[in-house]
């Protein structure tokens, strides 16, 4: 099937050989991939597959451009407004307005998105004979966004907040950090815990979970207590230390760049990096994620995150949380996430849906989301979660 203008492109995740850079056609959908869930695992199509032998696949070259490359395919753009100023926010949101007064906009916005503690009767009585959920992120939600990610501390009171809303309701934790990290930084025992943007949760053990989860196992939490460790991207473990360590090397010269591993993510900050030298950063996760097609790039707050091509995120995770706590499938359930980020949108959506509970986006500042709800600041969240243990201890006496 192949011409003189092809190479061959071993796709074993376990081959980590380095190539040129492929183009590829848009990924055929796996109805069932190998790790048990619906999966674009593989992004080749069907017919490219049945051409090759095993899991070898024919694909054609082009020669890279350089700058050009991260200014077409709209990176640049994207980067400049993961943190654009107010004015340029405003102008993205679909709100209808006679003024282009920022405050007459943002109010027509809060109209949309009202606040869930002004709305918290309404919820509460929603939540009434139910049984509640709590999702929550941790970057922006719990913590504010500041310039050094290891510096993002949870204040005290949020801390106390959170562990007694745990004590009335199941609450986890659904983060981009790596789950031993984001454990680290909140250290409460009473909550699950998923890491990766969902790629990395650790749950209860449940006998309500269904045989499809291939890669659910069985392990131990810090307390000793048998949990499930559910790791969908698994496979892809050296595949992301690999290109950790390239980041690591070609960014090591530019001022302010950081860059993590998230086990199976890693993220690029660019917040301390001075704009001009953002082109530069574009190009070299775009040159390095030419040689691993089974790997995207996602973007958050001034962070570039490289991330498999799975058919999975935060969405998929809340979901697969509700099973194993035994929430999923019943009327009874009442989920709440609380989320500030880009990737926070699929839990938003999810939630949207099933037509279940409620979506609340962390934003001082206007902008489309899935979420019902909004809160301005993690000061909001907080004030919000003590008000549900509040509500909970009053119809419980």
């Amino acid at each position: 099937c192949s011409t003189g203008d092809e190479k061959i492109i071993n796709l074993d995740p376990m081959d980590l050989t380095k190539h040129s850079s492929p183009v590829l056609t848009d990924p055929a959908p796996i109805n069932k991939s190998r790790l048990g869930i619906h999966s674009n695992l593989l992004p080749y199509s069907q017919t490219a597959a049945g051409c090759s032998s095993g899991l070898y696949l024919t694909i054609p070259w082009r020669k890279a451009g350089k700058l050009d490359d991260v200014r077409s395919n709209g990176w640049l753009d994207a980067m400049k407004s993961s943190s654009p100023p107010r004015k340029k926010l405003i102008k993205d949101v679909n709100i209808e307005v006679a003024s282009d007064d920022s405050d007459s906009i943002f109010s027509s916005w809060m109209h949309k998105y009202p606040s869930a503690l002004n709305s918290f009767e309404k919820i509460a009585n929603y939540a009434q004979g139910k049984k509640i959920a709590i999702f929550l992120d941790y970057d922006g939600t719990l913590s504010p966004i500041v310039d050094d990610p290891d510096r993002a501390f949870m204040p005290k009171p949020m801390r106390a907040a959170v562990r007694d809303v745990a004590k009335y309701f199941p609450t986890a934790i659904i983060s981009g950090r790596s789950r031993d990290k984001v454990y680290e930084l909140v250290g409460l025992t009473e909550l699950y815990y998923a890491g990766s943007h969902g790629m990395d949760i650790m749950c209860p053990v449940s006998h309500a979970m269904s045989n499809d989860h291939q890669s659910c196992i069985k392990s131990t939490n810090q307390q000793g207590k048998e949990v499930n460790l559910f790791q969908p991207a698994s496979e892809f473990l050296p595949m992301i230390d690999e290109v950790f360590r390239t980041l690591v090397e070609n960014t090591k010269d530019i001022k302010g760049a950081r860059v993590e591993n998230h086990k199976f993510c890693a993220s690029v900050h660019y917040r301390n990096v001075h704009e001009k030298s953002w082109p530069t950063i574009a190009q070299i996760v775009h040159d390095i994620l030419k040689d691993y097609p089974r790997l995207r790039l996602t973007h958050g707050r001034k962070v570039l995150e490289v991330r498999p091509v799975i058919d999975w995120n935060k969405g998929k995770a809340v979901e697969f949380l509700l099973e194993s706590l035994g929430l999923s499938n019943r009327d009874d359930v009442v989920p709440l996430y609380i989320g500030d980020d880009s990737s926070d949108e699929d839990a938003f959506k999810v939630l949207r849906e099933r037509n279940q509970g409620y979506g609340i986006l962390v934003s001082s500042l206007p902008k489309e989301t899935k979420a019902f709800y909004s809160l301005k600041d993690p000061q909001e969240v907080m004030e919000f979660l003590n008000s549900l243990v509040r509500w909970k201890e009053q119809i419980t006496l």
